[in-house]
């Protein structure tokens, strides 16, 4: 992702640790749920054999229990537990019961689970360790799962993930894409650690995650592949526009699958880039000189200040001038859109707010892991942060956009 990344936090803390929050909420209890179901399946099976006089089995599941209600220190976990009907009597005439060793019948809070976190994602999804997982959010004293019982709940969130990244587009249509490839420090076993990604606005004004793939770095094969994957599940139209980071391999890849889609530079990742190339002690000023060009109300204004730019630091930083030169029609585009529009499309930050979370998780990941695991983690993690990611401001010009209606300096051109 070029020079921009570094340790910047892009979105609000607070909506970030919410959202992993709700994740390894929702997590933990679909976790368990299907931990409780395969000990169920497993205690019948190993007493399918058992039958009374009339050759009923003696131990068969009847329904669920009602709904139980589980405090851990991420809030409240539904549990929904299945029903064992147990025909059997001990040497002393007493009916026996199933009981769950994983959720005893009278617990109503969990043991030790403030590891819940650090375990569930980073042991559980990177490992697939989900024993130990399950000691985390229920106690030391919790026995562990079988070997089959790790492979299943190991195959829930993956499923899901190879699920939707096989669903049908037919029909979508994004005006707007925000594209960037992410480096998430995880050192993966088959060496593709860049996690490529495409967000979308619809033509009502909605951000939705349209494709989450691994690549080489963030050459244009890779970003050609994906592109061609989209259009092979039906994404047919191009969209109107596409922002993101200049170094991409995107670029290359863009014209050969959706050709009539323009470019917009992202201006953060812009500024990070030519700033590198100016001493410190010039940065300050140039920041201010940048912010003039991509703030100014019309292309005109912009030109000029771009212009200025160039003048006061050609001689001394002629690397920082060509690096923001060559770039200069594809970072003033965003003129010929809606202004209501110039917020969301100047930057990436749509991808760049949402990773902040998902960097935060990967970079405490140790070792190799896998690079399903790796994508299921980061697609689980911006799936619930696009539940709390607002409507473009002027939805209601995307419409025009979508008709080819010209704008100029970000109103609609009379003529």
């Amino acid at each position: 992702m070029g020079n921009a990344t570094g340790s910047r936090r892009w979105g609000p803390e607070t909506s970030a640790g919410e959202a992993l929050t709700d994740i390894l909420r929702q997590g933990a209890q679909r976790l368990l749920a299907t931990a409780i179901e395969t000990e169920v399946a497993e205690y019948i099976e190993r007493h399918t054999h058992l039958r009374d006089d009339k050759g009923h089995r003696l131990v068969v599941r009847n329904g669920h229990l009602p709904e139980r209600t589980l405090q851990t220190s991420l809030g409240s976990i539904q549990i929904h537990q299945p029903r064992v009907r147990d025909h059997r009597v001990d040497s002393d005439g007493q009916v026996m019961r199933f009981q769950s060793k994983l959720l005893p019948p009278y617990l109503r809070r969990t043991k030790s689970v403030e590891a819940l976190i650090p375990w569930l994602y980073l042991k559980g999804i990177s490992t697939g360790d989900f024993s130990e997982a399950l000691q985390a959010l229920l106690g030391s004293e919790s026995p562990g799962l079988s070997a089959t019982s790790i492979v299943r709940l190991k195959q829930v969130w993956e499923e899901d993930y190879q699920v939707w990244s096989r669903r049908s587009l037919e029909g979508k249509r994004y005006v707007y894409f925000w594209v960037d490839g992410i480096h998430c420090n995880v050192r993966l076993e088959e060496g593709r650690p860049c996690i490529l990604v495409v967000i979308g606005a619809t033509a009502e004004g909605k951000k939705e995650l349209v494709a989450i793939q691994d690549g080489e770095r963030e050459s244009e094969q890779s970003w050609y592949e994906l592109l061609l994957d989209l259009k092979k599940r039906g994404l047919t139209v191009d969209p109107k526009l596409a922002t993101g980071d200049g170094a991409l391999g995107f670029w290359k890849a863009l014209p050969k699958v959706f050709p009539k889609t323009q470019q917009q530079r992202c201006w953060v990742h812009k500024m990070v880039n030519v700033l590198d190339k100016l001493s410190k002690r010039e940065q300050p000023a140039a920041k201010g000189l940048l912010h003039d060009i991509w703030m100014s109300s019309t292309r005109e204004k912009a030109n000029k200040a771009f212009d200025h730019f160039v003048a006061v630091y050609a001689a001394k930083y002629p690397k920082a001038v060509e690096c923001l030169k060559k770039d200069r029609e594809e970072l003033l585009r965003f003129y010929d859109f809606p202004a209501e529009h110039w917020i969301h499309l100047r930057t990436t930050n749509p991808v760049e707010s949402t990773f902040a979370t998902v960097r935060l998780r990967t970079t405490r990941t140790k070792g190799s892991g896998s690079r399903v695991a790796c994508l299921t983690m980061v697609f689980k993690l911006v799936q619930m942060a696009e539940k709390h990611w607002r409507s473009l401001n002027g939805a209601k010009l995307l419409q025009d956009v979508v008709k080819g209606i010209p704008f100029k300096d970000g109103i609609k051109d009379a003529a």
